[in-house]
């Protein structure tokens, strides 16, 4: 939510520590101490309007929620987030505008890496 500024560089690098939010499950928040190591790179794709701006998300670990409370951390909790935007930003659409546009593993039995991806359709 609101506009991003392009990071120096190609890309900018969330690296901050994820720990479970207690008392406030399944939440989860930036803990210096005692939190996972989680990083995450993140580039401008375009200004969506003139209240939103369409990032490119690269998880390098893979905390739960460490998506959302990273873009939480910079400032621009993800539209439709029901656990960490505000509700003004929740209001936006009718769910969380996060997509995973490609994926790829190695498959389970023949080890053949699959590949899959996908435009978002927001």
């Amino acid at each position: 939510l609101g506009r991003l500024a392009q990071p120096s560089g190609q890309w900018g690098v969330i690296d901050l520590p994820i720990a479970v939010d207690w008392p406030n499950r399944p939440r989860r928040v930036i803990q210096l101490e005692g939190g996972k190591d989680s990083v995450t790179r993140w580039r401008v794709l375009a200004d969506a309007d003139a209240a939103h701006t369409r990032v490119e998300l690269e998880p390098v670990t893979g905390r739960s929620h460490q998506l959302r409370v990273h873009m939480l951390a910079l400032g621009h909790p993800i539209v439709g987030d029901p656990l960490y935007a505000p509700t003004t930003a929740q209001t936006h659409t009718g769910r969380l505008l996060l997509h995973a546009t490609e994926i790829s593993f190695a498959h389970p039995v023949t080890y053949q890496v699959m590949h899959f991806s996908t435009p978002p359709d927001f």
